[in-house]
């Protein structure tokens, strides 16, 4: 079809492959780029089909902005439902006594805890970007850092984990207003409870952000911080392998509050579509299929651990191997590591995740072997052909989204 040709007619009746074949091909390039390389990174997963067709679905033409039964737009009442079903399965999930799943993504969520409770030039104290922290956690090039005081808290040079007596010192000199748990590269058990005792003693709210391992705590393979947390926040697509998006949790008494500065405080209409995405997400979330899956991902972790450690992997620097890696097929991407001496340009670690090559079936023998694969690129002079065609066997032996091409076929 030739689209600046096509009767208004055609348009309503035609797929994208006849409106923009451009679009159309890059889509399937791009599954094409997903079905031939080792997915590795942390913060990335394949999500589950019936997501994509929640996400490709007619809530994308509905307007609601507000919350249901509060909306400013008529015609929500079955968008209220779709919403309100999202809600409740997110607080039985996790087991919070409120939900807020408007977010558009994981920024948004913390940037509507901080507005719900902070005012700017109060004092937010955190795990440091180059220690494991996240962009939202008061880096001085992001809103976080912008508008409010920070104290960043790093983790002990002995043991690559958190310093709680350091926390405690920090925070008693500090004296936050919000304190945040959790962070973006920082492959340690999330202590909710002992940051609580030191909110506690501080006077500060507490908040976790667990977009990293939502999913783990979702099938009960890591501690809940929403028992010891005044807020959650996390992602959707991660390992709860859902759709691009955010979510808020916490106690009811910010209830009013997170509601207020999600809508109006910093968007307008949302995304109901996604949002009845992040709905099939937390269903599915719930099931014994999902809390194995979750396993595997952790018993996959374990195995490319061990054969990383077994290997004496070190690296020259996270852009050298992450730019080696790409050269056979595996993605990953550079990572500051605490106490870094290299620029975050350069960096010297990568960061490595198994969700996504768990969905699409990996185990722990697939894992070791991606293992090896990453010691020996590594190496002085590596055999990168031979290194590409391990990648492609492997690829070639869990086939993903098999009988589909990168989107959603329209059917008049």
């Amino acid at each position: 079809m030739a689209t600046t040709q096509a009767t208004f007619q055609e348009l309503k009746h035609a797929g994208l492959d006849e409106v923009d074949p451009e679009i159309a091909r890059l889509l399937g390039d791009e599954l094409e780029r997903q079905r031939g390389q080792i997915e590795l990174i942390a913060s990335e997963n394949f999500t589950w089909p019936a997501v994509f067709e929640a996400v490709g679905s007619v809530a994308t033409n509905k307007y609601a902005e507000g919350y249901p039964g509060r909306r400013y737009y008529g015609g929500c009442e079955v968008i209220d439902e779709i919403e309100q079903l999202a809600i409740d399965r997110a607080k039985e999930l996790f087991g919070a006594e409120h939900a807020n799943v408007q977010p558009h993504a994981g920024a948004q969520t913390n940037m509507a805890v901080y507005a719900a409770v902070m005012e700017p030039g109060d004092t937010l104290m955190a795990l440091a970007l180059n220690q494991g922290g996240h962009l939202t956690h008061g880096h001085k090039v992001n809103f976080s850092g912008r508008l409010y005081r920070v104290a960043h808290y790093e983790v002990s040079r002995d043991t690559m984990t958190v310093d709680y007596e350091d926390v405690l010192a920090k925070a008693k000199e500090a004296r936050p207003k919000v304190i945040v748990c959790g962070g973006s590269a920082y492959p340690r058990t999330v202590e909710a409870d002992r940051f609580r005792a030191i909110a506690d003693e501080v006077g500060a709210l507490l908040l976790c952000d667990m977009a990293h391992f939502a999913g783990l705590v979702a099938a009960s393979l890591h501690p809940n911080p929403v028992e010891h947390c005044d807020f959650v926040t996390s992602t959707t697509h991660k390992t709860l392998a859902g759709p691009r998006a955010g979510f808020i949790l916490c106690r009811e008494e910010h209830a009013k509050a997170v509601d207020s500065a999600v809508m109006p405080g910093m968007q307008g209409g949302p995304l109901e579509h996604t949002i009845a995405a992040k709905a099939t997400c937390f269903r599915i979330a719930m099931t014994d299929a999902f809390r194995e899956y979750q396993a595997q991902i952790r018993r996959n972790a374990d195995s490319l651990a061990e054969t990383l450690l077994e290997g004496g992997f070190s690296l020259v620097t996270g852009k050298a191997a992450e730019e080696r890696l790409h050269q056979i097929d595996v993605t990953v991407n550079r990572n500051t590591i605490p106490f870094d001496e290299r620029s975050p340009f350069v960096t010297s670690g990568i960061r490595l995740g198994s969700p996504a090559m768990t969905m699409r079936g990996f185990d722990e023998d697939d894992f070791r072997e991606v293992g090896r694969i990453i010691c020996a690129a590594l190496t002085e002079s590596p055999d990168l052909d031979a290194l590409r065609d391990r990648v492609a066997a492997l690829c070639a032996k869990h086939p993903l989204y098999e009988g589909f091409r990168g989107y959603t076929t329209y059917v008049a």
